[in-house]
């Protein structure tokens, strides 16, 4: 019997979808009547191949399958594909821009400038990244070969609502913590990419969505792993892939097609979110977020007490009550709730519920 579930907000590896625990679960020692588990198959064998090239094409089609994009299966995290794209498109006598809006972006911009030259398009830092810089006229040299944006800063709490138009230069993005949380348009973007932890699957695959002209020009003097042309002229199964992760992220896949698609996730994620900034905005005080209302995130939602002791009690309280991963990142401090996908609903009211007694029994 399944014992009670934590109230997971974990940042990242984050919540699965319960169901596709329970269908992985099921399948896990023989898969489709192989007398195998997925994790013990050739990836170059049938099998393992069609569920590789379905999580693909499942990808693709909650996209509205747009014209010219392929999507890669990398390892490495986000954290590689930083020193990936300088090195796949960076030539000499051009400058990477990049608009910073947090921990991860600035992470993004310094493993540029280790590899050529990177610019500042736009930022908030004078603001400690609690708002979002205006990103309709962004600062581009002439040479930019791309302009890079994090889409959603879990460490701080905020979250792009719409992207500029970047006309003939690449927009490039970092999904990693927003990815699928829900629809929009993938034609705005030249690549996108996000590791699975938070929104796709398990850890251990990075998924990378982008127009085909991109990855197939990679420069012959990078090494072979580094390359995004090695990945798209072999599937993705040039060496041997994270062929479970890529398994799951099919069936977190499928799951989101089963709660109606993008839209339906959204409804739910925005639910959510407002049930939580409710609280928050409605405590006189008690609660206070983080970053500008305008700019808050659906998926990391970020708060603070009156004091560092107060926050302590809370986080203290709450494990006891069966909340997980409420203590804000270790270089903001605060308190954080990552809301993605997979957690319920019942989750969320569970946590205003509990948002709700504190504030009672420390006002």
């Amino acid at each position: 019997m399944l014992s009670k579930r934590a109230y997971n907000f974990n940042a990242g590896p984050a919540a699965l979808p319960l169901k596709v625990l329970e269908r992985v679960q099921a399948e896990f020692v023989d898969f489709q009547g192989t007398g195998m588990s997925i994790m013990e198959m050739s990836h170059r064998g049938a099998v393992y191949e069609s569920v590789h090239n379905e999580a693909q094409e499942r990808l693709l089609s909650l996209l509205g399958n747009p014209q010219g994009y392929k999507v890669l299966f990398l390892q490495g995290g986000a954290s590689t594909q930083f020193a990936m794209l300088p090195l796949n498109f960076l030539r000499e006598g051009q400058t990477a821009s990049y608009v910073m809006t947090g921990s991860w972006s600035d992470k993004a911009y310094k493993e540029a400038k280790l590899l050529g030259k990177a610019h500042i398009a736009a930022s908030s830092a004078d603001e400690k990244y609690m708002r979002l810089p205006n990103v309709d006229s962004l600062d581009l040299p002439e040479n930019t070969a791309y302009v890079h944006m994090t889409s959603n800063e879990t460490i701080e709490g905020t979250q792009f609502k719409q992207f500029p138009d970047t006309g003939s230069v690449p927009l490039i993005v970092d999904m990693s913590s927003d990815i699928f949380c829900k629809p929009f348009d993938v034609t705005q973007f030249g690549l996108i990419y996000a590791g699975a932890q938070k929104n796709l699957g398990p850890s251990g695959v990075t998924v990378v969505i982008a127009r085909e002209e991109l990855l197939t020009s990679s420069p012959d003097n990078i090494p072979t792993m580094l390359r995004y042309s090695t990945y798209e002229k072999n599937n993705s199964l040039y060496n041997t892939p994270p062929s479970f992760a890529i398994y799951m992220v099919n069936e977190v896949l499928k799951w989101i097609q089963e709660e109606g698609g993008l839209e339906g996730i959204e409804r739910v994620n925005q639910q959510k979110a407002a049930l939580l900034y409710d609280r928050i905005d409605s405590s006189e005080g008690f609660y206070r977020g983080c970053v500008d209302s305008a700019d808050r995130s659906i998926m990391n939602v970020t708060f603070r007490l009156a004091n560092e002791d107060l926050e302590k009690q809370f986080i203290k309280e709450s494990e006891q009550a069966g909340f997980i991963g409420l203590k804000g990142h270790r270089s903001v401090g605060g308190l954080r709730a990552s809301i993605y996908n997979a957690v319920p609903l019942e989750n969320c009211q569970a946590l205003a519920e509990f948002m709700d007694g504190f504030k009672q029994r420390n006002s």
